[in-house]
């Protein structure tokens, strides 16, 4: 878990692909997720970005915590796993 970064302040407009290849730099790229609004299928403004590695995810967190990204602040911080009863593994 300690290799799954918390994303805030995603562009609503952000592809997957885009995120992909900016947390490349930092390390191999497992998997990207931007959850949206089951309703209207709008982004939530924030992803989880799996990097391969717990080296590479706080590489990653040092360098792009606060970094412009399309017009907006990043905010990088290291996933912490939910407890039960709010559905959802993060």
């Amino acid at each position: 878990m300690k290799n799954t970064l918390y994303i805030k302040n995603v562009p609503f407009n952000t592809k997957e692909e885009e995120l992909k290849e900016l947390f490349a730099k930092y390390g191999e790229v497992v998997s990207v997720n931007i959850p949206t609004e089951h309703r209207t299928d709008r982004q939530k403004g924030f992803a989880f970005i799996e990097l391969a590695d717990e080296e590479s995810a706080q590489k990653a967190q040092k360098e792009l915590h606060e970094h412009e990204f399309n017009g907006r602040q990043l905010c990088v911080n290291i996933a912490e796993e939910r407890t039960r009863g709010r559905g959802g593994r993060w």
